[in-house]
């Protein structure tokens, strides 16, 4: 190899890496102007194939990658927040999507001629985006306009990667060799296999799309060859998909197989039914030299009739990909949905804050459970129950750990204010509905050895504890509402009822003192009465902390002492007419 070639692929090599690197900055950047929210809209709005294909080439051309949208939605399945079925028409669209990089593409190989004309050369438009996109970076504050600066930068990068490529592959459309090897991929399968290997290489079917059009700069691409190639980069890129699968359950194998399925298909197709009908009409344009903008409209085109082709057999595509990944399909068990905090979706913060939501809402569910479980033991205890509370205690303690290092290393990642704030709300509250289970953990054990000693409480006693509990129950339940709506007026409701059962636990507890002076009850039935009031009261108090917490996220100037102040010092007014309300609700 002598040392023009050396230098030649060098030069191609750095083009390369010129051009992944500023499709990488300009879709990171379009990613953060849209605020995620493209990402929320994906899994929410997919209802139907037609819908997902629309959707699902709309997000993958916005974020110049159909790759990540697929290893997005691998994750979706995976989590349980989205069907394979769903999942198939995003794919399909993601294919069509990415063609959109083809024609941004083109823009680079845009030539000024002489005196203004230049001012539309590839170069001038570069510079102009490149001076652009580095004033916004460096002078301008604001998240939306660094964020745009990044845009204009890493398609300036992309740009001088297209043009490095192009001036590195120039002098070989003099080179016989160059020529022979490109004339070889005529024959389909070798074109396919080139196209495969590029695109597995590169990891990115736009760039390998990329490299073809500045390949074709040469004059040495034509259509036969270039339509095979363009087969082979579609299965190519199902590589980086498939390598994310590995690690998620049998949905998420499924889906991403589901990338490679499409692109198997579309290759059949396409070769089945164009060089069938070519064997009978001879088409002419086979020998039709390929430009760049030739390259992208053989790609949409490919991609979009193929996918088109597709749409209307999703329960087929669905039901290969269960034969190839197979395994039974019943529910799973609601108690085992650790799978919604997906490593993959910290990328998009937008998802996994509202995955955390869900699932911190899901805990303190399961803690409500166990507090009514709790109760159900005083009046008929079995071992069975206590067992039941004492495992879903164990899996709340697992998802506290679990959405606590989720949210830790969400903290790491790029944020809005509105959303790291939400992330601090949720560390603040997942410990406080936490505790909310320890408690009621802890009366179930205090209804086991009162079980085993045999000892209940006088009936009086067991009548204002029924009250107590419904107050508490009550507080838990309007506090849960209160977080997954983010109701801010519910909120308001919770310190009322908290102060209530505080009042409400120190009047039974001098009721209890008073009947055990009059030999009513026992001391070992006061002890148990006492620790029984006590765990009450704290779970009001965690219910309690978690309200002020939502109140004080809403408001970034809430003083929370002052407003307590204020709130419980009212003889009129919202505090006064919740409280009136709960005191006549839970009369004892």
């Amino acid at each position: 190899m002598d040392i023009n070639t050396i230098v030649l692929v060098l030069t191609l090599l750095s083009g390369v890496a010129l051009f992944l690197y500023g499709m990488s900055i300009m879709g990171d950047g379009l990613k953060q102007m849209a605020g995620n929210k493209l990402e929320l809209i994906l899994y929410k709005l997919t209802n139907t194939p037609v819908k997902g294909l629309i959707l699902g080439a709309a997000v993958t051309a916005v974020i110049q990658s159909s790759s990540a949208t697929t290893v997005m939605v691998v994750g979706f399945v995976n989590s349980g927040m989205m069907k394979v079925s769903q999942a198939i028409g995003i794919i399909m669209g993601a294919n069509i999507g990415t063609s959109i990089t083809g024609w941004i593409l083109c823009l680079s190989y845009i030539d000024g001629q002489q005196g203004i004309a230049q001012l539309l050369s590839t170069a001038t438009i570069s510079a102009v985006v490149a001076i652009l996109g580095i004033i916004f970076r460096t002078f301008l504050k604001k998240d939306i306009y660094r964020q745009l600066g990044n845009i204009m930068l890493g398609f300036a990068i992309l740009m001088v990667g297209m043009q490095t490529m192009s001036g590195a592959v120039a002098p070989l459309k003099d080179s016989p060799a160059f020529i022979d090897m490109l004339t070889s991929f005529t024959n389909p399968v070798l074109g396919i296999v080139f196209g495969i290997l590029l695109t597995a290489v590169l990891q990115s079917a736009s760039a390998a799309v990329g490299v073809l059009q500045a390949l074709s700069v040469t004059g040495a691409i034509v259509f036969q060859s270039a339509f095979p190639m363009i087969m082979g980069i579609g299965i190519g890129a199902s590589c980086p998909v498939l390598l994310s699968a590995v690690g998620t359950n049998k949905y998420g194998k499924r889906t991403a197989f589901v990338y490679l399925i499409n692109d198997v298909f579309a290759m059949l197709l396409g070769s089945i039914l164009f060089y069938s009908v070519n064997a009978f009409v001879h088409f002419d344009f086979l020998n039709m030299t390929m430009s760049p903008f030739s390259v992208a409209y053989l790609n949409t085109i490919y991609r979009a009739v193929a996918m088109l082709i597709l749409l209307p057999f999703v329960k087929g595509i669905e039901k290969i990909v269960t034969f190839i990944i197979p395994g039974k399909d019943e529910d799973d068990d609601d108690d085992e949905d650790f799978e919604r905090l997906e490593e993959r979706f910290l990328a998009y913060p937008a998802i996994a804050i509202n995955q955390c939501q869900r699932s911190i809402v899901f805990m303190a569910r399961s803690c409500l459970k166990n507090l009514a479980r709790s109760y159900t033991l005083y009046g008929d205890y079995t071992e069975k129950l206590y067992n039941k509370v004492k495992s879903r205690e164990k899996k709340v303690d697992k998802y506290e750990d679990k959405i606590g290092g989720y949210l830790i290393q969400l903290t790491g990642k790029e944020m809005t204010e509105i959303q790291s704030k939400e992330v601090s709300e949720y560390l603040h509250c997942i410990g406080d509905f936490e505790r909310t289970g320890d408690h009621a953990y802890h009366i179930a054990n205090i209804a086991k050895d009162m079980f085993e000693k045999k000892i209940r409480f006088s009936s009086i006693a067991e009548h204002e504890l029924s009250v107590l509990e419904s107050a508490t129950m009550d507080i838990m339940d309007l506090t849960i509402d209160s977080f997954e709506a983010q109701d801010l007026e519910n909120a308001k409701r919770v310190e009322p009822l908290k102060d209530l059962i505080s009042i409400l636990c120190d009047e039974l507890k001098m009721r209890h003192v008073q009947r055990l002076r009059d030999g009513v009850c026992s001391l070992d039935q006061g002890i148990y009465y006492s620790d029984l009031l006590n765990n009450l009261e704290r779970i009001a108090d965690h219910c309690s902390n978690v309200a002020i917490c939502l109140l004080e996220t809403a408001r970034s100037d809430y003083d929370t002492h002052a407003y307590l102040s204020r709130y419980r010092r009212e003889k009129t007014g919202e505090y006064a007419q919740y409280f009136n309300e709960y005191d006549q609700k839970y009369e004892i």
